[in-house]
């Protein structure tokens, strides 16, 4: 039978099949930083708030990890490690001496060690006081009486920048970020426009009762207060005494998000 000469031909021998894209620098660091922690894929994505899937791609070199992921890698690696995926991520020195100018005479006497560029090129590992760095993120937590964003979800909000504090500031690096604050009603203790660090993975109301928190609300969204226990009443109460508290109860469809942990701000 004759064949047609319109159909497909076959692949031709000079014809190669497309290339796997090679390991990247990047994918391998991570690799090994997952294997050294002992760590399963599910389990290494859950700590930095990814999927398994988004951790076969790392490792595999087709997708690189966010800004966001990179700090967590940095977080969960630790020094000297954490420079590299730092790097990566858009932290440089410059960014640490801004944020803690207490550390620029020691980064400055230290630099061959803190040399970002070179971390985890064999170095011997740096004196210097183990940092965590921070995403701050493009989010607005109100005061009671103003309306905060609307996201429920604050790991894989848009990253504004980044900061960098001492490790034992964050006792849970990666899920620890940073938010902006909005209003008058946790003054004279948080003003308004003050960064307050979060730390996300405690999120339980028993062992929150006094603390200050990040809770959500589908009409109010993000607001920042402090949760008080009375008896079996758990309320929002604010510093400012001019603002009224918000009582949580089966109406209040309130979510506790995170736990504030610390927070700065401009002098008056």
């Amino acid at each position: 039978m004759i064949e047609n000469p319109r159909t497909e031909e076959p692949m031709r021998k000079s014809q190669k099949p497309p290339k796997v894209a090679d390991k990247t620098e990047w994918s391998t660091t991570i690799c090994e930083l997952r294997r050294r922690l002992g760590l399963s894929q599910t389990a290494f994505g859950q700590r930095l708030y990814s999927s398994a899937m988004a951790v076969s791609r790392w490792e595999r070199g087709t997708q690189e990890p966010t800004a966001e992921s990179y700090i967590g890698l940095g977080n969960l690696a630790g020094d000297p490690l954490c420079w590299f995926f730092w790097a990566r991520a858009g932290l440089n020195n410059e960014d640490l001496m801004r944020v803690m100018p207490t550390l620029k005479a020691r980064l400055t006497a230290d630099s061959q060690n803190y040399q970002i560029a070179s971390a985890g090129g064999g170095h011997k590992k740096s004196k210097l006081p183990q940092l965590v760095a921070i995403p701050l993120l493009e989010v607005v937590a109100a005061s009671h009486g103003e309306i905060g964003d609307s996201s429920s979800i604050l790991h894989g909000a848009p990253v504004e920048s980044m900061m960098a504090a001492p490790s034992d500031w964050c006792p849970n690096p990666t899920s620890t970020i940073c938010l902006r604050v909005r209003g008058g009603s946790m003054s004279p203790l948080i003003t308004d426009g003050s960064i307050v660090a979060v730390d996300t993975s405690q999120r339980d109301q028993v062992t929150l009762d006094g603390k200050i928190i990040i809770a959500w609300h589908k009409e109010m969204g993000l607001t920042v207060s402090r949760l008080k226990r009375y008896g079996s009443a758990e309320v929002l109460q604010p510093e400012n005494g001019d603002y009224e508290s918000v009582v949580l109860n089966g109406k209040q469809k309130w979510k506790i998000l995170a736990r504030v942990l610390w927070w700065i701000g401009k002098a008056p």
